[in-house]
């Protein structure tokens, strides 16, 4: 029970960082500074208890890599979108809702763009949290954080930056995206973070 109320809090606050820094006011070029912070400091705060996943794609690549159970995968994914719902609810009392932004340049792009960076998170996640030769490290925090920030820099302006059907589900109920987008965001999320959990084992083998 634990690692769920974990899992909630740290996917909670993240998303919930994301409705302030994101909605007007106080939306700036600093945002995606703010997300990865808060999902740094929620990984160290909480990585130690359930693994600091915050992410259902995550989830799904630890469990392709064998490092969470068939027991553990729905809950930690009930916990997380649980959090992205009271977060999107809490944000009514701080912000006014968000007007729904098409993607940049089309939902192609969207999807490849959240494929690839959510393929980069769930690659660093597994290579710096779950990795023999990365064991006892103290930067996966960091590492983890840093790969979001970046990832939103890069290509926030052409799919929102979600790399995270949670933070998916999140914004779409802040009114940030619309439910006919959500596919998009499914789709290369859960399918990046599978890939990558794939491409790991076939690096590392079965350590």
């Amino acid at each position: 029970m634990k690692k769920y109320l974990v899992e909630f809090i740290g996917t909670f606050f993240l998303i919930f960082t994301i409705g302030c820094t994101v909605i007007p006011p106080n939306a700036g070029a600093l945002a995606p500074l703010a997300i990865g912070a808060s999902l740094m400091v929620m990984i160290f705060a909480g990585g130690h208890v359930s693994g600091g996943h915050f992410n259902p794609a995550v989830s799904l690549a630890a469990f392709i890599r064998g490092k969470l159970t068939t027991v553990d995968l729905l809950p930690y994914w009930l916990a997380q979108f649980a959090a992205a719902a009271v977060a999107a609810w809490l944000m009514q009392f701080m912000k006014l809702p968000g007007a729904a932004v098409a993607f940049g340049i089309g939902w192609k792009a969207a999807l490849l763009s959240e494929f690839l960076f959510t393929f980069a998170l769930a690659w660093v996640v597994l290579n710096t949290a779950t990795a023999k030769g990365t064991a006892g490290n103290s930067f996966y925090g960091l590492a983890i954080g840093m790969t979001v920030m970046t990832g939103v820099f890069a290509v926030g302006g052409v799919s929102g930056g979600a790399f995270n059907p949670a933070v998916a589900v999140g914004v779409t109920l802040m009114g940030l995206q619309t439910w006919n987008n959500l596919w998009v965001f499914l789709v290369g999320n859960f399918g990046g973070a599978a890939v990558a959990a794939l491409t790991y084992k076939l690096v590392n083998g079965d350590e």
